[in-house]
C-alpha cells in the first residue's frame, strides 16, 4: 500500500532526528506528515478489509512509539491514548460521521452527497415516533462491496450514534462529542 510505504518513509526520517527535537515538534511533525496521510480519504476506507486496516494501524502505532520515544515493541494503546489519537477504525467512522453531519445541516453541502442520505420515514404513529431522533434510511444492497458507498455507510454510522451528538446543533459541538465518544469507544 502507497499510504503505508510514505509514512513509513517519513516515520523513518522522524526517528533519525528524533533526539534532536521536542515532543511538541515530533507531535507536529508527525501529525502533519504522518496522520494527514493516514486520514486522507480514510472515508472510502469504511467497510476495507481488516488486513488493509491493519496495515495503516501499524504505521500509526510506529509513529505513536517514535513520538514518545517507546521501544519498538511497546505495545502501542497506551501511547495512542497519550496522545489523544484514535485509532484507525475509529478515525475512519469519525470521518463518516463528520461528511454525514455536514451534508444534512450545511446548505453549502455538496449535493453528490447530500442527494444519497435521507431521513428515515416512520410508516406509523408510535409514543417512540414523538421523539425527535434523526435516523438515517439504509438502502438494501446485496454485496459487500455496495455496503462500503457512502449511501450505505453514513446512515450506519449515524445510526449508531447517541441521540446526545446527533441532536449536536454546531460542527464544532457535534466534533467534540463524536471525538469522546470514539475515545470511550477506543481506549475503555
Amino acid at each position: 500500500m502507497a499510504v503505508a510505504r510514505s509514512c513509513n518513509y517519513h516515520s523513518q526520517a522522524i526517528r533519525h532526528i528524533r533526539h534532536l527535537l521536542s515532543t511538541e515538534l515530533v507531535v507536529t511533525l508527525a501529525c502533519s506528515l504522518i496522520l494527514t496521510r493516514l486520514d486522507n480519504c480514510n472515508s472510502v476506507m469504511y467497510g476495507a478489509p481488516a488486513s488493509s486496516i491493519q496495515v495503516l494501524q501499524r504505521v500509526q502505532n510506529n509513529a505513536a512509539r517514535i513520538v514518545l520515544q517507546a521501544p519498538r515493541r511497546y505495545h502501542a494503546q497506551p501511547l495512542l491514548r497519550e496522545l489523544h489519537w484514535l485509532p484507525i477504525q475509529h478515525r475512519i467512522e469519525y470521518k463518516v460521521a463528520v461528511l454525514t453531519f455536514k451534508s444534512r445541516s450545511s446548505a453549502t453541502a455538496p449535493t453528490y452527497l447530500s442527494c444519497h442520505i435521507k431521513a428515515r420515514v416512520s410508516k406509523r404513529t408510535l409514543r417512540s415516533s414523538a421523539v425527535p431522533v434523526s435516523l438515517l434510511d439504509k438502502p438494501f444492497t446485496r454485496t459487500d462491496f455496495a455496503r462500503r458507498a457512502f449511501r450505505c455507510s453514513a446512515p450506519t454510522v449515524w445510526n449508531s450514534l447517541p441521540e446526545t451528538i446527533i441532536s449536536a446543533d454546531s460542527l464544532s459541538v457535534f466534533k467534540s462529542r463524536l471525538k469522546t465518544n470514539f475515545f470511550h469507544k477506543a481506549f475503555e
